[in-house]
């Protein structure tokens, strides 16, 4: 078997498309998540705690040194803020994907709980038998 042939084979099975159509839905999803942290959240909190905007937020370790133009050192920073919106971003992300999962088992579960007429009718006969 060639390697292209193979190569096709997998690339092809259903898990590997199902896998990238889910790969391509969460990075789009993901944006989605940061423009609503960023852009939705993050307002109002920062208007909250008195015009605070996380996203800025910084420990400066070392300032910039621009005194000499020709050798600029930029600023060493831990930017704690951004930290802060991702940790938002993701723990929106996590209670979306849960409240996605619980929905898709309980439909499941209402599929699976249906129990077919013969079943029930076996069912049925058995505790008639049982009771007598």
């Amino acid at each position: 078997m060639s390697m292209l042939k193979e190569f096709k084979e997998f690339a092809m099975r259903g898990n590997v498309v199902d896998m990238a159509v889910g790969i391509v839905i969460g990075a789009a999803f993901g944006k989605i998540v940061t423009s609503l942290v960023s852009d939705v959240i993050m307002p109002p909190i920062g208007w909250v705690t008195g015009g605070i905007d996380f996203s800025d937020m910084k420990w400066v370790i070392k300032p910039a040194d621009a005194s000499n133009p020709a050798h600029k050192i930029p600023e060493v920073a831990i930017a704690y803020g951004s930290f802060i919106n991702s940790i938002i971003a993701f723990l929106i992300l996590a209670f979306a994907i849960f409240i996605l999962v619980k929905v898709i088992n309980k439909f499941y579960t209402k599929a699976a709980a249906a129990t077919p007429p013969d079943v029930a009718l076996l069912t049925e006969i058995r505790d008639l038998l049982k009771n007598k």
